[in-house]
Order: C-alpha cells, then sequence, then structure tokens
C-alpha cells in the first residue's frame, strides 16, 4: 500500500474531527447480516504472555506426543474450557 499523500492526510484528520452526524454514509450499503464465510475476530491475535506452569509426567508427555505445537494446543484448550465456563 502506497503511503497517504498529505492531501488525503489532511482531509482524514477533519473528518476524523467531524460528530458521526455530519459524516454522509448515504452511498454506503448497512450491514444486515454477515455473508456466510465471514469470520470475526480473524484479525484479532490476544496478546502472548509468557509463564511457567507444572504439569503432571503424563500429562505433559501425552501433549508432546501429538507433534510439536504442545504449548499451543494447551492454550487451545484452555480457551475452549474458559468458553464453555462463561456460556
Amino acid at each position: 500500500m502506497k503511503p497517504l499523500s498529505t492531501k488525503k492526510r489532511v482531509e482524514l484528520k477533519c473528518l476524523a474531527r467531524r460528530p458521526d452526524s455530519q459524516i454522509d454514509l448515504s452511498d454506503i450499503p448497512e450491514i444486515r447480516q454477515f455473508p456466510s464465510d465471514a469470520v470475526i475476530g480473524r484479525f484479532y491475535r490476544p496478546k502472548k504472555q509468557s509463564v511457567t506452569i507444572r504439569l503432571d509426567a503424563d500429562v505433559l508427555a501425552w501433549l508432546k506426543a501429538s507433534g510439536d505445537g504442545y504449548q499451543t494446543r494447551v492454550n487451545k484448550y484452555l480457551r475452549q474450557l474458559m468458553a464453555r465456563q462463561h456460556a
């Protein structure tokens, strides 16, 4: 993507200062339903934090037996558990 020109940058700053009620949105169709192939949060990447965790040896062996990426799987399993508890 090429950088914005000075003129465009000034236009955008002026537009950002306007209240929403003064912005003409008539040429933009309202989204009433998401497309069937839409992915919510596709580009959202939660911030990762490094931690130390103590796991039972058999649990760790089970995780590692599935191949590389066991830490990612631990995160996925915990996220699924978190989602079930909040549902």
